[in-house]
């Protein structure tokens, strides 16, 4: 797995998948879900509406329309309840579940923004751990040649992802 972290617009990444922070109900939001949406067009909430929504941890497939990416993966973080409610797995499961599909699917790069860190409360300094923690693990059971694009919409996050990685991988 090659990991890269990158500051900047995750609609505009020419990357084979796209991940979504979604909610529940794949309905299109705010933050980086709302910027998806509009980026990839109306097609993509069309796309979306043939689910019953995606429960949290899991991750639902739609074509990317308008965007440069392929697919978009749209899964769901956990709400932030101080931690005592399984969010760290939760939060972790998005991650190997994207993974996954991507390798089952044979794409070759993946970008991820930083899951449940906006409206959902989860704690950046947190989060980058899980995230960069469940890919370690993954890619430990199942090394590929994955390319991994931690996509993070300012400097700050980029950098925790940063210090991260130089001491976990």
């Amino acid at each position: 797995m090659q990991i890269e972290v990158m500051q900047g617009d995750i609609t505009q990444l020419a990357v084979d998948v796209v991940v979504n922070a979604a909610n529940n109900r794949l309905a299109g939001g705010g933050g980086v879900d709302g910027a998806i949406h509009r980026a990839a067009g109306p097609e993509l909430m069309r796309a979306c509406q043939q689910f019953d929504g995606c429960p949290t941890g899991e991750v639902r497939s739609t074509p990317a329309f308008d965007l440069p990416a392929t697919r978009v993966f749209h899964t769901v973080g956990p709400v932030w309840q101080g931690g005592m409610s399984d969010e760290p797995e939760l939060l972790a499961s998005c991650y190997r579940n994207c993974v996954a599909l991507a390798l089952r699917d044979g794409f070759s790069s993946i970008a991820f923004p930083a899951i449940s860190c906006g409206v959902y409360g989860y704690p950046a300094d947190k989060a980058v751990k899980v995230a960069v923690k469940a890919l370690q693990l993954f890619d430990e059971k199942q090394s590929s040649q994955l390319r991994v694009v931690f996509c993070c919409f300012d400097g700050d996050m980029a950098e925790r992802y940063k210090r991260e990685l130089e001491c976990n991988f």
